[in-house]
């Protein structure tokens, strides 16, 4: 990063410690790139009461950067709720790390999981079991602490998924929620880019409504939760940037 005059600044938050306006005052060009940092929630009274229901995106975090693995907590009976890259990957690892059983508990079919066929095939030969058409009713526990999870099957009815009427039980001693990220809708206080649904507007080379503010990856409107798609919004926004400065 010492190569050609990169300057990075560690611990300060867009919103908390810097802020868009200031950096519009001190930089001729400005690229946002703060994906989506809040995790969506089941929506269950319990979820904050029980210590090990725990977003599948922080587990990961922990995950990378501990220097101790086995240092790590794991229950015998994990869950995943969810479908996508992260689901596998908390499924995936938790296998790795010694847990019995671990069931991806996702409300569609197999087929319709944001997961790559390659990503469940990698999930199931780690012995991950994944239960399709199940969607969460309740978090069942006691002391604070989750012990299952009731689900209602469901089922596709007219183009529209619907319960199928019946409910089950999957036991587990710690809950995932990989249900998807959340945009942070606080982060450019009073000065803030045209929003759509949280996400940040922008047009084919990555410009903002801002004058000088460029932005992409999954923070962005029509973003993907891809490295690759986030390359190429860094890519666009870039020459567009290059041009701006030049003209």
């Amino acid at each position: 990063m010492s190569i050609g005059g990169i300057e990075i600044e560690h611990g300060k938050a867009l919103g908390r410690d810097i802020f868009l306006e200031e950096l519009r005052r001190n930089y001729d060009a400005v690229f946002v790139g703060a994906g989506l940092p809040g995790a969506k929630k089941l929506g269950f009274e319990e979820e904050s009461e029980f210590a090990n229901v725990v977003d599948a995106v922080e587990f990961i975090a922990d995950l990378r950067q501990a220097k101790d693995l086995t240092e790590l907590p794991m229950g015998r009976r994990v869950l995943v709720i969810g479908g996508g890259m992260t689901a596998i990957d908390a499924a995936v690892q938790s296998k790795l790390l010694g847990a019995d059983v671990v069931t991806i508990a996702y409300r569609r079919g197999v087929e319709e999981m944001k997961a790559s066929r390659f990503e469940r095939e990698l999930a199931q030969t780690h012995g991950v079991v994944i239960r399709p058409w199940a969607r969460p009713l309740a978090l069942q526990g006691h002391a604070g602490a989750v012990a299952g999870m009731l689900f209602e099957h469901t089922k596709m009815e007219d183009g529209e998924l619907v319960g199928a009427g019946d409910a089950f039980r999957i036991e587990a001693d710690v809950v995932f929620t990989a249900i998807g990220q959340a945009p942070a809708t606080d982060i450019f206080a009073a000065e803030a880019p045209e929003l759509r649904g949280g996400r940040i507007v922008v047009d084919d080379e990555r410009r903002t409504s801002l004058k000088g503010v460029w932005a992409g990856g999954d923070c962005v409107v029509g973003g993907l939760d891809l490295t690759v798609s986030a390359v190429e919004d860094g890519k666009r926004a870039a020459r567009s940037i290059i041009a701006a400065l030049a003209s």
